[in-house]
């Protein structure tokens, strides 16, 4: 395993990065936060293997017949599978989110009927894809999903590029994702297709830009304290 001059480790053969050492990208002097000692693991889980544990292979099997019904493999809407640090994520393929849902709310014996949250993520240094002509899928949608009837949490992720961050809103299956959808396209920039009125939420409806990416520049002032000037935060720090 060997490192870049960031000092991140690049890929192992497990698909681990080993760790990733400081933040906001200081070298040297310059940061008085105390982060720049900081030394964080990073990993790419690949998919996991049968059986899962748990009443996740139960999930998947369920998931399996529900799509059997409507002639449509389970790797046709599925990805990937992963479980860490004892959750259970389904990469979902973006054209079949809305239908995947559909069957995880409505399926007997899935049940679930809560999405309690819809998120984004900026995966800035996601691995390129195997196609270099092709973007890396560096925005992803996180949905946790609650089954009321049986006490049971999962996590439907769906990956998109920032030149087409399109994905079909499901607000028709979870009305809760509404103010959600939202929030990830204001900070994020992800389109959700088929949404009732996909405006900014925490944002002027005039903002350039979407804060939460982390190719968003940080901006800001120089300020005095004490006789000495503290340089603004787009000088001396940068997105890790």
């Amino acid at each position: 395993m060997s490192t870049d001059g960031n000092g991140a480790d690049e890929l192992g053969e497990h698909g681990e990065h080993g760790a990733q050492k400081g933040m906001f990208g200081v070298s040297g002097s310059g940061d008085t936060s105390g982060f720049g000692g900081l030394v964080r693991p990073v990993a790419d889980p690949h998919a996991t293997q049968r059986p899962y544990g748990g009443y996740f292979d139960e999930v998947a099997d369920l998931l399996t017949e529900e799509l059997a019904k409507r002639d449509v493999g389970f790797e046709s809407a599925i990805t990937r599978v992963v479980v860490d640090r004892g959750e259970l994520t389904l990469y979902v393929r973006r054209e079949r989110i809305v239908e995947v849902c559909n069957l995880l709310r409505d399926g007997e014996g899935l049940r679930f009927e809560l999405c309690s949250s819809v998120s984004g993520v900026d995966y800035l240094d996601a691995p390129l894809s195997t196609d270099p002509t092709e973007q890396s899928e560096r925005l992803h949608v996180v949905y946790q999903l609650t089954s009321m009837t049986y006490r049971r949490r999962i996590r439907l992720e769906v990956g998109v590029t920032v030149d087409d961050p399109h994905v079909p809103s499901v607000t028709s299956v979870y009305p809760t994702a509404d103010w959600q959808e939202r929030e990830v396209w204001d900070m994020f920039g992800v389109i959700f297709d088929g949404h009732p009125a996909l405006t900014r939420i925490l944002m002027p409806d005039d903002w350039d830009g979407h804060p939460q990416r982390k190719d968003y520049p940080l901006g800001g002032v120089p300020v005095e304290y004490k006789g000495a000037e503290i340089p603004p935060p787009d000088t001396r720090r940068a997105y890790r």
